[in-house]
């Protein structure tokens, strides 16, 4: 598979244009890194309090927490398009203020649940609430960074997944033990409130901090914005797409949609039930649980840094996306077939994280670069929507074989046939991109 779609090699750039972009990267990449990372904890950290929700509320049974973990997903997907295309007319600070405010309360309130129904419902009403926050962000960084440049951004931005896998395991297990009993509440209850209601101050602090476009940043001077303007100006020539109505009658948008679904299947499943994949294997107290389920997580941020680093030095994506989502399948067939062996079957699992975070990271700069204008803000959301699908069918596919083999051997199987699926439409891409450059070549619109 040779991708014709390369963006130019960053190792030939203006030592101007490199001093720009990473004044612009001080300045955004560490706070929206804390964003996403709360964002991405107060999705599953329910993973982490699972175990000690079911002890109270017997109704939480596997089915009823798979089906719960995954109807976040399913409300967020129903509302991510609209969110996207309503950001790109109102601005990010407005958009994003908003998300992160109501997905702070949103989160608290977990700490209420007592049945099945109110568990259902603060799931729902959290998906409602934070629908667009992570194609926003990525729709926001194609506002400051051009193409070339994608692939590094987006590794330090989807570096949140892997940090807030670390806290939401070792830090939440922390919180557990250390608040159980306090005012009379569980260590479960005040994990929720300590991880949710920060999200609201951080949505204050976005308003305050963030600027909706690079033409208002007075923290730029005159000459690096009219230098960013021309440098976007330039990679904005070179995408292929200018209308949302176009882009979603384009092949590639599926095709893009399919690689992320099965990605995103494996990075929810494992997520969500790691923890009880440890348990199964013998590691039965929590909080050494918490502190177990760190140690993939923090392998896997190098991997992602190193992965996205290579992507933008030589200029190519698909084959970056590629190979670790081969792996990552590879590892979860090993884990699968090897629960009698923890050692075996861990370092397969951590194998299998990092390669598909590393698939993630680097995936996300292909949309960013291939689609401008609307079409980049319907077209990224639209490939979230359908790939965050994966995490209701992960974690409700996972519950439900949890259920009924008491293992989750079946449920892994089942997500390897979805990365196989994201590994083939990651063979399809680079040609199906090139047949559409070329299309485009010949009607004079290039």
């Amino acid at each position: 598979m040779t991708s014709k779609f390369r963006t130019n090699r960053l190792d030939l750039e203006d030592p101007k244009e490199k001093e720009l972009f990473t004044k612009i990267s001080k300045r955004l990449l560490p706070f929206l890194l804390l964003c996403y990372t709360f964002a991405y904890l107060d999705r599953v950290n329910i993973g982490y309090a699972k175990l000690h929700m079911q002890a109270e509320i017997p109704a939480l049974t596997e089915v009823v927490f798979g089906i719960g973990a995954g109807l976040f997903f399913l409300a967020y997907a129903g509302l991510e398009i609209p969110s996207n295309l309503l950001m790109h007319r109102i601005g990010a600070r407005k958009t994003i203020t908003r998300i992160m405010v109501l997905w702070g309360f949103a989160s608290a309130a977990m700490m209420f649940v007592q049945n099945e129904a109110m568990f259902y419902v603060l799931r729902i009403l959290l998906g409602i609430f934070e629908a667009g926050f992570a194609p926003g962000i990525i729709l926001y960084l194609t506002y400051w960074f051009p193409a070339k440049r994608m692939a590094a951004v987006m590794g330090v931005y989807m570096l949140a997944g892997p940090i807030g896998s670390i806290i939401g395991s070792a830090g939440s297990a922390l919180i557990i033990e250390a608040t159980d009993g306090i005012a009379g509440l569980s260590g479960w209850q005040w994990m929720f409130a300590v991880q949710g209601l920060p999200c609201v101050l951080l949505g204050i602090i976005f308003w305050r901090y963030m600027t909706d476009r690079p033409n208002q940043a007075g923290w730029l001077t005159a000459d690096e914005r009219a230098l960013l303007a021309k440098r976007l100006d330039a990679a904005a020539a070179q995408k292929h797409t200018n209308s949302f109505a176009t882009a979603l009658k384009n092949p590639t948008v599926y095709v893009m949609s399919g690689a992320y679904f099965g990605i995103m299947c494996g990075i929810y499943a494992v997520s969500f039930w790691l923890p009880t994949i440890l348990q199964e294997n013998g590691i039965t107290d929590n909080f050494v649980n918490g502190l177990v389920s760190a140690i993939p997580y923090a392998i896997t941020i190098p991997v992602m840094i190193l992965l996205t680093r290579s992507s933008d030095h030589f200029g190519e994506r698909t084959w970056h996306a590629f190979v670790p989502t081969v792996i990552a399948l590879v590892g979860l067939t090993v884990a699968a077939f090897t629960s009698s062996s923890f050692m075996v079957s861990f370092v397969a699992l951590t194998v299998a994280i990092a390669a598909v975070w590393g698939a993630y990271t680097v995936f996300w700069a292909v949309p960013a670069q291939h689609f401008g204008g609307v079409a980049a803000a319907g077209s990224i959301a639209f490939i979230n929507t359908i790939g965050i699908l994966g995490g209701f069918v992960a974690p409700t596919i996972m519950g439900f074989v949890k259920e009924v083999t008491g293992s989750t051997q079946g449920g892994l199987l089942t997500m390897v046939g979805l990365l196989v699926i994201s590994a083939v439409s990651l063979l399809i891409l680079p040609k199906r991109m090139a047949k559409e450059v070329q299309q485009r070549e010949a009607l004079g619109q290039e």
